[in-house]
C-alpha cells in the first residue's frame, strides 16, 4: 500500500481577494499582504521534508508556492505548475463582484442571499451547476467539468509519487473546499480556507481522506 501526505495551500491575498471579486481563471496581483501570507506559511512549513511542490498555473498560486518553497529546508525542491488545480472557471461572472454575483446565481435554486448560507443547505456541486445555468456564454465549469479537470490532478499526483511522500500543493479556495467536501462530506467548509492555511490530505492507493481543513496556526506534520 502507498500512503502519500499532500498539504493544500491557498494562495496568499490578492487584489480581487481584497476587493470581494469572482476570481478562477482570472488572475491579479498578491498584494503585500498576499506576499505576507506566503511567507509566513513557508516558515511554518519549513521543516517538512517536502518530496515535490506544485501549484496551479495562475501567477498568484505560483507566487505563493515559491515563496513558501523559498523557506523549505528540503533540498532541491522547486514548483511545478499543474493547470488541473486551477480554481473553478466563472465564465461570464469572471471579475464580478462577489456579492452581487452570488445572489443573481443563487436566487433561482435557493432562498439562500449568500455563498456562505447556501452551503449550509446545499452541496457546494448545485453552486457550480448554477453558475453554468446563469452564464449567458455557458462558458463556465459545472460539477461534471469541473471534477473531470481535477480528478485528473489527481491522478497526477497518484502516479508520479512514491509510498510516504509529502507533497505540497498551492491551489484556490474554492477548489479546496470543493475537495474537502467531496472527500470529507462531513466537515464544515461554509467559511472559506483563509489566504495562506494549509488543507491536510492522506492518499492510501486510491482512497484520499482529509486530516484537516483551513488549518492556520500549528501545521500537524
Amino acid at each position: 500500500m502507498k500512503t502519500v501526505e499532500v498539504y493544500f495551500v491557498r494562495h496568499g491575498q490578492t487584489f480581487f481577494n481584497r476587493y470581494n471579486r469572482m476570481q478562477g481563471w482570472s488572475d491579479s496581483p498578491l498584494t503585500e499582504q498576499g506576499w505576507q501570507d506566503a511567507k509566513v506559511t513557508g516558515q511554518r512549513l519549513a521543516n517538512i521534508p517536502f518530496t515535490a511542490a506544485y501549484s496551479s498555473d495562475t501567477t498568484r498560486a505560483f507566487n505563493t508556492a515559491n515563496t513558501i518553497v523559498h523557506s523549505n529546508k528540503s533540498p532541491g525542491l522547486t514548483v511545478k505548475q499543474l493547470p488541473e488545480f486551477r480554481e473553478e472557471f466563472y465564465g461570464y461572472f469572471e471579475g464580478a463582484d462577489s456579492a452581487q454575483t452570488w445572489f443573481q446565481v443563487l436566487k433561482p435554486i435557493s432562498k439562500a442571499r449568500n455563498f456562505h448560507d447556501f452551503l449550509m443547505n446545499h452541496d457546494i456541486s448545485e453552486s457550480k451547476n448554477a453558475v453554468k445555468a446563469a452564464d449567458p456564454f455557458h462558458d463556465a465549469e459545472d460539477h461534471q467539468d469541473f471534477w473531470k479537470r481535477l480528478d485528473k490532478g489527481f491522478n497526477y499526483l497518484k502516479t508520479h509519487s512514491q509510498d510516504q511522500d509529502k507533497i505540497l500543493v498551492v491551489s484556490h479556495g474554492t477548489t479546496i473546499r470543493s475537495i474537502v467536501a467531496r472527500y470529507a462530506p462531513d466537515m464544515d467548509i461554509t467559511t472559506s480556507p483563509s489566504n495562506g492555511s494549509v488543507t491536510k490530505l492522506t492518499i492510501k492507493d486510491s482512497q484520499i481522506s482529509v486530516d484537516y481543513f483551513n488549518q492556520i496556526e500549528k501545521i500537524i506534520n
